[in-house]
């Protein structure tokens, strides 16, 4: 790689309160509203599920406006939506709705999971329209992890999982509303990788356990920085696994655009956030028992 980019922001991935549940959110935090295209990064788990413990059961709720993406690391979730769609999302898994003018959905654990009891663990990724889009047809797509196109480095110890995208020839089943990467990296050893990235779109790696170092010169580890950004100044990066480790990498072309947020709505003008609410409790929306 000729030009390696350079590392833009640094941060920690600090804990905070949704309801009753506790969980990492390096996007947005002190410093960093958003990687444009991507608004919010929360990183729930590992949660110990069983029939006495179960915070992760979130019922109907609206989205417009943007993209809410799960992809699932560890325990097993079911999925429903005012579309009338209903699938089981298992570790290693990814779902991707796209809210568009609206859907209801709700996830949480499934009940045969509760009863078994296990560790859940995921990545919820909010990832923005442009206004073009913001009031498109809602959709939802499930890709199993099985079925996802792979890149392996030279030893063989470090797989890529080719979400949405593409990299070196290899493409992600997920049909994406705008020019986005995203990569599901684990290690099982340690290893090294080049990972390109086209030069209008911004980039970060989010790690979610293990110890990485990245361009030979910032060390991701959980609990101090576990979230990097880069600069558009280059073609790509290169990481170091120092032992086994599990991380996300995302790139995207930035949307450029102001942004109007309201709890799960994600528009360009106030007003168009009074339109939601709005239009969500005349059912406009969908309906999701």
């Amino acid at each position: 790689m000729k030009n390696i980019r350079t590392i833009e922001h640094k941060t920690g991935s600090p804990l905070v309160n949704m309801g009753p549940i506790r969980l990492r959110q390096p996007i947005p935090t002190q410093g960093i509203d958003q990687v444009d295209p991507f608004i919010l990064l929360h990183h729930y788990g590992p949660y110990a599920i069983s029939e006495f413990n179960n915070p992760f059961d979130l019922g109907p709720h609206p989205h417009r406006g943007f993209e809410p993406i799960t992809l699932l690391y560890k325990g097993e979730q079911l999925h429903r939506d005012s579309l009338g769609n209903e699938s089981i999302v298992k570790a290693g898994d990814v779902q991707w709705t796209t809210a568009g003018r609206g859907i209801i959905h709700s996830e949480g654990p499934t009940k045969e999971f509760v009863e078994r009891g296990g560790e859940l663990e995921g990545i919820q990724l909010w990832l923005n329209l442009p206004a073009k889009d913001k009031m498109m047809p809602a959709n939802y797509q499930h890709i199993k992890s099985k079925d996802m196109l792979v890149v392996q480095n030279n030893d063989k110890n470090i797989t890529l999982k080719v979400v949405a995208g593409e990299l070196n020839g290899k493409k992600g089943l997920i049909k994406t509303q705008t020019a986005v990467n995203v990569y599901m990296v684990k290690t099982e050893s340690e290893g090294i990788m080049e990972v390109s990235v086209p030069a209008n779109h911004n980039a970060l790696i989010y790690l979610l356990d293990g110890e990485v170092l990245v361009n030979n010169a910032l060390t991701l580890k959980k609990g101090a920085a576990q979230m990097l950004s880069f600069k558009k100044d280059g073609d790509g990066f290169e990481f170091e696994a120092r032992k086994e480790s599990n991380f996300l990498i995302l790139s995207g072309e930035p949307i450029d655009e102001e942004i109007a947020q309201y709890g799960p709505y994600v528009m360009n003008t106030q007003t168009e956030i009074m339109e939601a609410m709005r239009d969500f409790q005349q059912g406009k929306m969908g309906f999701l028992v």
